[in-house]
C-alpha cells in the first residue's frame, strides 16, 4: 500500500508528495531577517492539544510520534495533503483567517503551499506559517538540511517549513545489461547522448531514458540549468528557453527521440512497464526510481539496478541536477502551543527512528545517512546507491523556482501533445515558455526573459 500510495501521489505537481512541485526555490529578492517583521506569537500554552494535519502516507509517523510520546496530546486529522494540485489546506487557511480560529498547528503540504503559507493574506495580517529560525529551531539544526533542500521555505529572510524529503535526480542504469553489452556508465551529458546513439544502433529497442512523464522536465531540463522557471524577485518570473542550458538540453534530447533510444511515452504510463520496462538500460530520474520504478513498476529483479552521480556537460566542472519530489511541514504562526508544534515537526523531518525507515530519501542529512544504511533502502540494488545520492543531494540547481502554479501544467498541455504530434522539443521551446508565462501572469507574477 505504501508503494501504492506514493504512485498514486504521482500527478500533483509533477508527482506530489514524491513530488512536491518544482521543489527548490532562489530566494531572490529577499530581506535580511533583521529586516522583516519579528515574529509575535500569541499567547502559548505547553499542555494545548497540537492539530496535526497529514497525508495517508505519513499517518504512521504522526502515530508513531504519538506512541513515543504518551503524554503529548495530539489531534491527528488526515487530509489529501496537497496531492493533485489541491487547494484544499490553501482554502482552508483563507476560511480560518475570516473567522479567526481552526488553524491546525501542524501541516504536512507541498512547497507550493510555502509560496502562500509565507505571505500574508493582507496588509498587516500574519501569515499562516511561522518563520521557523525565530527562536523557534536552531540554526544547528537548519544547517544540516541538505544543501539547497531549504531554499523553497525561505521567503523574506525567514524560513517558513522543514523540508520532509527530497527527490534529488541521478542517473540510474542497470548494471547487469550495461555489463552485458560492454558498456561503460557515461559521466557527462555527452557522452550520455553518444551511448544513447550507439544503443540505437547496437540494440535497438532498448532505452537510456523517456520524456513522457509530467515530471520529465525537472529530470532533464532542471538539470540543464535552464531558467524555465526562475525567480528573479519574489513577484517576478524569469522564463527563458531560448536560453542555451534549454536548447542544449533539447538538442540533445531530439537526437535521441529521433534514434528511438529516448521514448516520448511516460515510464509510468499505461503498458509501459509491461512493453519495456525490461528495456530500460538508463533512466535519469529522481531517488524514488529505485524502488517505486524498477522495483514497484517494472519489477526488475534485485541486483541489477545502480545508480551513478549526476552528469555534466563538457567544459563545467561541477554538476547541477534537478529533484522531482519532497514534502514539507510547517507550523502555524497561530498555535497556541508552539514548543510542541515545532517538536512534532522536528522530529518527523530529523529524527533518525522516522526518517531511517521513511518511503523516500530525507532532507535532513544525518537522517539521510541512517535511512542509507537501513538494509531496507539498500539490499535491492546492484552496488551501493548511498554515494550517488549524497553527491546528487547537495546538487541540486537552486535556480529552477518554487512557484505559485505547477510547472507541470505546461509540459503537460504544450509539450507532451507536442511531442505525441511529431514535433521536436527544439521547436516546441517556444510554446512551452508562451505557456508558462500566460500561467505565471494569471496568478500574479510579472514575467521576463531577462
Amino acid at each position: 500500500m505504501r508503494t501504492l500510495r506514493a504512485v498514486a501521489l504521482l500527478s500533483a505537481c509533477t508527482l506530489t508528495a514524491l513530488a512536491g512541485c518544482a521543489s527548490a526555490d532562489p530566494s531572490t529578492g529577499a530581506s535580511s531577517a533583521s529586516s522583516a517583521a519579528s515574529f509575535k506569537p500569541v499567547a502559548q500554552d505547553a499542555s494545548a492539544t497540537v492539530t496535526v494535519w497529514t497525508d495517508s502516507t505519513r499517518l504512521p509517523e504522526v502515530q508513531a510520534y504519538q506512541k513515543a510520546n504518551p503524554g503529548v496530546k495530539l489531534n491527528i486529522v488526515t487530509y489529501d495533503g496537497s496531492a493533485d494540485g489541491s487547494t484544499y489546506l490553501q482554502t482552508k487557511v483563507q476560511l480560518f483567517d475570516r473567522t479567526g480560529s481552526g488553524w491546525p498547528d501542524v501541516v504536512f503540504g507541498s512547497p507550493t503551499d510555502v509560496t502562500w503559507a509565507s505571505q500574508p493574506t493582507k496588509p498587516g495580517a500574519t501569515p499562516f506559517a511561522a518563520p521557523l529560525d525565530e527562536n523557534l529551531v536552531p540554526q544547528s539544526t537548519l544547517d544540516n538540511f541538505a544543501k539547497g533542500s531549504l531554499t523553497p521555505c525561505q521567503f523574506n529572510g525567514h524560513t517558513y517549513c522543514l523540508r520532509n524529503d527530497i527527490a534529488q535526480v541521478v542517473l540510474w542504469y542497470n548494471k547487469k545489461l550495461m555489463d552485458q553489452f560492454g558498456y561503460t556508465v557515461p559521466t557527462t551529458w555527452q557522452q550520455y547522448q553518444a551511448l544513447g546513439e550507439k544503443v540505437a544502433k547496437e540494440h535497438p529497442g532498448y532505452l537510456v531514458g523517456a520524456v513522457g512523464d509530467t515530471n520529465s522536465q525537472e529530470s532533464y531540463f532542471w538539470s540543464s540549468q535552464c531558467p524555465a522557471f526562475q525567480l528573479t524577485a519574489p513577484d517576478t518570473l524569469r522564463t527563458d528557453l531560448s536560453s542555451p542550458n534549454c536548447t542544449r538540453m533539447a538538442s540533445l534530447l531530439d537526437t535521441l527521440i529521433a534514434d528511438k533510444s529516448v521514448s516520448t511515452q511516460g515510464f509510468f504510463s499505461q503498458g509501459f512497464a509491461k512493453d519495456s520496462g525490461s528495456k530500460v538500460l538508463m533512466a535519469n530520474g529522481p531517488s524514488w526510481y529505485g524502488q517505486y520504478l524498477f522495483n514497484s513498476a517494472f519489477k526488475t529483479p534485485a541486483g541489477q539496478i545502480a545508480a551513478a552521480a549526476p552528469l555534466t556537460w563538457d567544459g563545467e566542472s561541477t554538476a547541477a541536477t534537478g529533484n522531482v519530489g519532497g514534502g514539507v511541514w510547517m507550523v502555524s504562526s497561530h498555535s497556541t502551543n508552539l514548543k510542541g508544534s515545532t517538536a512534532l515537526a522536528t522530529w518527523l523531518t530529523t529524527s533518525d527512528a522516522n526518517q531511517a525507515g521513511a518511503p523516500t530519501y530525507p532532507a535532513y542529512g544525518p537522517a539521510a545517512d541512517a535511512w542509507l544504511a537501513n538494509p531496507v533502502n539498500k539490499a535491492y540494488f546492484a552496488t551501493d546507491v548511498s554515494s550517488a545520492f549524497k553527491t546528487a543531494a547537495n546538487e541540486v540547481w537552486t535556480g529552477w523556482a518554487n512557484t505559485k502554479f505547477s510547472d507541470a501544467t505546461a509540459w503537460s498541455s504544450v509539450v507532451l501533445p507536442a511531442l505525441t504530434a511529431g514535433k521536436t522539443l527544439t521547436a516546441t521551446l517556444p510554446a512551452w515558455q508562451t505557456a508558462i508565462a500566460n500561467q505565471a501572469k494569471a496568478v500574479g507574477y510579472k514575467v521576463t526573459t531577462q
